[in-house]
């Protein structure tokens, strides 16, 4: 499964049911952790999520509505005697943040902590199906998106349809790379004969607190499902601009621009208590959007 769900969708403060940014990814075995804002356990406790199962924890910019979670995240962690390794990607001056925090209250983690600061724009993680890469946004301070992307898959071999072209089994793992099979009389076998296409590989991006900003169209260009702040409504686009934040249709059009399957809004200022309105302008500029809820899980 390829799914996000979502922990909080709200800014700064805490509100109307909405707690602060916080996501799970979920890609076949792997769990990652997307920003940690307050109440992300209490959200994790809500919704049935196991903490053990998260090895990879991605931290977007230092504004606590991100991160104010984690200290406690990381401690709870130790309190029920994790032993795996942790990851964290994060800029580099939350590792002195942590560093003082543990030695003020003396604590000692039961498992390591390896601290990956985010410094330039790249790949900053790859497993055997996926990869992860940061890229900037645009906000006050330091911020990252991430992209999360499968990593193209082999095509299938038709078995039945190789045996009557007589392609031998033992170059099967060429066909899935794509090569064609030359017979002794000559004869070419073209792959499309005896193959079926792969999988698409699937594509999720998160862009993190940002003002509107296009250049971000060219990183995120036709993923299957984007995740774009829209912490205001048109009427505020001038405060939006003034704090590098977006509304609901600017993210809906750097959806329509970068030419996105699906678009998901979230980072709710706390000055709307109904999320409706978003909705609507978002889709007034990109119909395929929805409104992120906390507890869904939306698939990617």
């Amino acid at each position: 499964m390829f799914a996000v769900t979502i922990l909080g969708n709200n800014s700064a403060l805490p509100m109307h049911d909405r707690n602060p940014t916080s996501q799970l990814l979920t890609m076949d075995d792997q769990a990652f952790l997307i920003d940690c804002g307050e109440g992300t356990q209490v959200q994790m406790n809500r919704f049935k999520i196991r903490r053990s199962r998260i090895n990879n924890i991605f931290i977007s910019h230092l504004h606590g509505d991100h991160y104010f979670g984690l200290f406690g995240l990381l401690n709870s962690l130790s309190l029920i005697s994790r032993t795996e390794d942790l990851h964290l990607y994060a800029p580099p001056a939350l590792e002195n943040i942590l560093l003082e925090v543990f030695r003020v209250a003396d604590t000692k983690l039961s498992y390591r902590l390896h601290f990956h600061p985010l410094e330039q724009e790249g790949q900053i993680w790859e497993g055997p199906k996926a990869t992860v890469t940061a890229f900037r946004v645009f906000h006050r301070i330091d911020c990252w998106g991430f992209l999360f992307r499968e990593k193209e898959k082999q095509r299938k071999v038709d078995i039945e349809k190789s045996r009557e072209y007589g392609v031998p089994a033992s170059f099967y793992t060429k066909l899935k790379e794509g090569s064609h099979y030359t017979r002794q009389d000559g004869t070419v076998v073209q792959n499309d004969w005896v193959t079926k296409a792969a999988p698409h590989a699937r594509s999720y991006a998160y862009c993190a607190d940002t003002l509107f900003e296009p250049s971000i169209c060219q990183v995120v260009q036709g993923v299957d499902l984007l995740y774009h702040e829209s912490t205001y409504l048109d009427d505020q686009v001038e405060k939006a601009k003034a704090r590098f934040h977006s509304t609901a249709s600017q993210a809906a059009a750097i959806a329509k621009q970068a030419g996105v399957k699906k678009l998901l809004l979230g980072h709710f200022s706390s000055k709307y208590t109904e999320l409706l309105p978003f909705l609507e302008e978002a889709c007034a500029v990109f119909p395929d959007t929805e409104v992120s809820v906390e507890g869904t899980t939306y698939l990617v």
